[in-house]
């Protein structure tokens, strides 16, 4: 199965910031999900390079923008593989396919009758690459500002080729009424539906003031508007316009991960565009918040500005991801302090997860000779333990559907915390003299819910997870914690540009050593290993092995924590 996902292509005109990673990571965990669920994924990203605010950010620096953008470019694609980011084509809109992609909508929309030339004259907002009418502005000390995003506009007066978008209003309704699915929270859907209904005028798409982008086909002193060149990355990316055998396979896009500030030019401009060029909409748009800092939003000025490498640094990249999921509801804003991070990593990542890992095979370790202990018959505690625990990859499937990350997380953190529960209850280190095979099962029990949650929090947490299933005796596998397609998903192309480290042109073979052999467990425990597949043709840290437990008598390595606590340090 195959599914292809994005982010918003950023610009690169200057430092990437916790926002950025904020989106380059929900988008990884999906990939990653998909990929561990069998699916063929691609997953594009890039930047944005063209545009006017681009040209000035050059032109303060005394470069050209094409040196601008290759510096900051390189920036963004390094940060996003330190956040561990498995893309597998970072593109640029200044590739020479892009450009031809462009070229080809641009043309698509003129033969649809879409496209004509007027003169504009009205307020521009630079940040926003975007035009505003009179009543969407309002004057601030002395400064007009957009009322949407608060960014100072100035009057613009040009030629300019326009696009009918009124044209598409009622089209645009339909799609929302039809598709609720489309746009992503539910919150963001009224909003944007909302503002269809209030009338759309047409749309300015080119810009003759400066000559810093995609030229218009036909009349080059035209270059296009930033969001028509912008937009089409995502088909650029799948193989638009002549790798048609390509752009079959991949479009249209599953799923657009963006910030809440561009949803309009993506859930009314985009599929207006794609209307006009009879090209097939994406299946969903999804929106995140914002992330503030101490409750303030980031502002250079400010000087509250957070680079995720400095947070990386300061409690690790496994923390910073979970996090991120842990303590905001994905889709809607979200406050952080350096104290709400220290709590997230203590509480639920070294008590609640590593302590439980560490307390079970501590005991296993001394108590059953290393290995995993062979299970007796089960209680009902014990039963609904591990009914609770394989009853998450469908919850979290549902979850990561909708972008719903925070409950995906949550689904397996009530897991742990009701395990944390029974071991309590269950009282192992008393059993250990009293009924040593009683001990072993409640042991047995716990582990194997460990490796479950485990499994289906690689995601989020690639390495740390990945080091719980090595103290499991889980064989590694060839997924790579969904970094690569699965034995049985077919290869991926990399479209443009193959990146180093991530799935593009991964060949894999059949998983091997995933010995799980059900034969030697409890009847009771052995019914879970039955289905359709065989544990020799399963990658043993995929979703599918969640249905073959651990097979006692498997050597265990020396336990070792991996969720130390923080501790603050002192002079």
């Amino acid at each position: 199965m195959g599914y292809y996902l994005t982010t918003a292509i950023a610009y690169p005109n200057g430092a990437i910031h916790i926002g950025h990673a904020y989106e380059y990571i929900a988008a990884d965990t999906i990939a990653r999900f998909k990929r561990l669920d069998n699916h063929e994924v691609f997953f594009a990203t890039g930047t944005d390079e063209h545009g006017l605010k681009m040209l000035q950010a050059a032109n303060k620096l005394g470069i050209t923008p094409k040196e601008l953008a290759d510096d900051n470019a390189k920036n963004f694609r390094d940060t996003q593989l330190a956040l561990g980011s498995t893309f597998d084509r970072f593109i640029r809109t200044t590739d020479e396919d892009h450009y031809e992609a462009s070229k080809a909508i641009w043309r698509k929309l003129e033969e649809a009758g879409d496209i004509y030339l007027d003169t504009y004259a009205g307020w521009y907002s630079v940040r926003d690459e975007a035009f505003y009418t009179e009543d969407e502005t309002e004057v601030v000390d002395g400064v007009r500002l957009s009322k949407e995003t608060r960014t100072e506009v100035t009057w613009t007066e040009e030629e300019s080729y326009f696009f009918r978008l009124s044209k598409y209003q009622d089209k645009l309704l339909e799609l929302y009424k039809a598709h609720p699915e489309f746009i992503g929270p539910d919150s963001r859907r009224n909003e944007i539906a909302s503002f269809v209904a209030s009338g759309l005028k047409d749309l300015s798409v080119s810009r003759t003031t400066f000559d810093w982008g995609v030229p218009v086909p036909g009349n080059e002193k035209h270059v296009m508007y930033v969001w028509i060149d912008a937009l089409t990355n995502y088909l650029t990316a799948a193989g638009y316009p002549d790798d048609q055998e390509r752009l079959t396979k991949w479009w249209p896009a599953d799923v657009h991960i963006i910030g809440k500030d561009i949803i309009r030019f993506h859930s009314v401009y985009w599929p207006a565009f794609l209307m006009s060029a009879g090209i097939e909409l994406p299946k969903r748009v999804h929106a995140h918040g914002f992330l503030f800092n101490s409750g303030e939003k980031m502002s250079k000025s400010v000087g509250n500005v957070v680079d995720p490498i400095d947070l990386v640094d300061a409690f690790g990249l496994d923390t910073l991801r979970f996090f991120l999921f842990r303590e905001f509801s994905y889709g809607h804003d979200g406050s952080y302090t350096k104290d709400s991070i220290i709590t997230r990593k203590n509480s639920d990542l070294a008590n609640e997860y590593g302590n439980l890992a560490q307390r079970s095979l501590s005991m296993i370790a001394k108590n059953c000779d290393a290995q995993v202990p062979q299970p007796g018959t089960l209680t009902e505690a014990d039963e609904a333990l591990l009914a609770l625990a394989r009853a998450v990859p469908d919850t979290a499937r549902r979850h990561v559907d909708t972008q719903a990350l925070h409950l995906y997380v949550e689904a397996c953190w009530k897991v742990l915390s009701e395990a944390n529960r029974y071991f309590s209850a269950q009282e192992p280190w008393k059993l250990k003299k009293t009924d040593p095979d009683r001990m072993a099962t409640v042991l047995w029990v716990t582990i194997e819910v460990v490796r479950i949650i485990s499994i289906l929090i690689q995601p989020v947490m690639p390495e740390s997870a990945g080091k719980i299933l090595d103290l499991l005796g889980v064989p590694a596998g060839d997924g790579e914690a969904g970094a690569k397609i699965l034995p049985t998903a077919t290869e991926t192309g990399s479209g443009a540009e193959a990146m180093g480290s991530v799935s593009a042109n991964a060949s894999i073979g059949v998983a091997a050593g995933a010995a799980y052999a059900s034969a030697a467990l409890a009847p009771n425990v052995a019914e879970a290993a039955t289905g359709g597949l065989a544990a020799a043709d399963v990658d043993p840290r995929s979703f599918a092995a969640v249905e073959f437990p651990l097979e006692p008598g498997t050597p265990l390595p020396k336990p070792e924590p991996v969720f130390p606590k923080y501790v603050e340090e002192t002079e």
